[in-house]
């Protein structure tokens, strides 16, 4: 029996779509993670690649259905009364793994316990249980006003679109292609000036690419200003799209600044920088573009990183000339050129 009380909150996350090195993709999924104590829940399981089931992309009754399975409303999913607390970002089979608990209300209160990790109908929590997460025992008032308020038409968006503004039509078509392959809308467009308001209100980002002058770019910030409509602004680094996705997955982050995993990376004189705020699995690319214009690239690291920051020596091969790096984790990505 947990005597304590934890704190029970909703923030928005991301599980964070890409282009992978071998040619395949990473879809992108937007939810509500769950934030106990002040701490997103999915932080302290170190290197899980999951989502929540208030994924914005679901539809809606589907995503009501989650919500008031959560407030006990309906019975219990899994046998034990056991909840999916967190699922596989691609897919909702149970067979590829998931975070579920014991959800139960005692009292006024409601309690999580017996978190493990699940891939049939039952769990064994002595082989996969996570003995060093919970119980929590959260206040009933405060737990249900957090869920009720999904219910009052404060779920999350839909998934979100990106505005290309440039006039390189090849690159701004294959980076159209990569963000839809992704679940992530986008559009071309020379200007923004013809299209309605209406319409700008959809888009979440707009990326530019180097061909786009300061001024068309100041024009288009504005054409949303008059719209009200707050909007992402991305400047594309290179004509690379990996490395433009990954700047437009950076930008699309809207989880709080301060409950974020992967929170810096900067480069210097042959190394750069990572911090995280807790133990997940980093990557590095480097994306070097040549003087044909051609790119390449280099995985430069893959490991679990442990809170706090980390110094990574970069091989001088692979970071010549124009380059540029993507930091990643499951749940974030961050990118910046090298600079000498």
């Amino acid at each position: 029996m947990c005597a304590e009380y934890a704190t029970f909150g909703l923030a928005p996350a991301m599980r964070a779509g890409g282009v992978r090195t071998d040619g395949g993709y990473q879809v992108h999924r937007d939810f509500l993670d769950f934030v106990v104590d002040g701490r997103p829940l999915l932080f302290r399981l170190s290197d899980l690649d999951a989502v929540s089931p208030l994924a914005s992309d679901v539809p809606p009754a589907i995503f009501t259905a989650q919500v008031r399975s959560l407030l006990l409303e309906s019975p219990a999913p899994l046998p034990g009364g056991r909840y999916v607390v967190y699922g596989c970002p691609e897919c909702e089979d149970l067979a590829c793994g998931a975070v579920t608990a014991v959800i139960r209300q005692d009292g006024e209160d409601v309690v999580w316990a017996d978190f493990a990790w699940q891939t049939g109908e039952t769990a064994d929590l002595a082989l996969d249980g996570y003995h060093g997460i919970g119980p929590f025992r959260f206040r009933g008032a405060e737990y249900r006003t957090a869920l009720n308020t999904l219910l009052n038409g404060s779920a999350p968006d839909p998934r979100p679109r990106v505005l290309l503004i440039g006039s390189r039509a090849a690159v701004l078509g294959k980076l159209a292609a990569a963000l839809r392959t992704i679940k992530i809308g986008a559009d071309i467009a020379r200007d923004a000036h013809r299209v309605p308001a209406e319409e700008l209100r959809g888009y979440a980002a707009v990326a530019f690419g180097q061909d786009t002058a300061e001024r068309e770019r100041a024009a288009v910030l504005r054409t949303f200003e008059r719209a009200g409509v707050p909007v992402a602004r991305v400047d594309g680094l290179a004509p690379v799209v990996p490395l433009l996705v990954a700047q437009i997955e950076q930008a699309l982050d809207r989880g709080p600044a301060g409950r974020r995993r992967l929170t810096a990376l900067t480069t210097g004189a042959g190394h750069a920088e990572i911090e995280v705020t807790s133990p997940c699995r980093v990557t590095l690319t480097a994306y070097r573009v040549d003087r044909l214009s051609r790119t390449h690239t280099r995985d430069l690291l893959d490991d679990v990183l442990q809170p706090g920051r980390h110094r990574i020596a970069l091989d001088p091969r692979a970071v010549r000339g124009r380059s540029f790096l993507v930091a990643r984790t499951a749940t974030g990505v961050l990118a910046a050129a090298v600079t000498r």
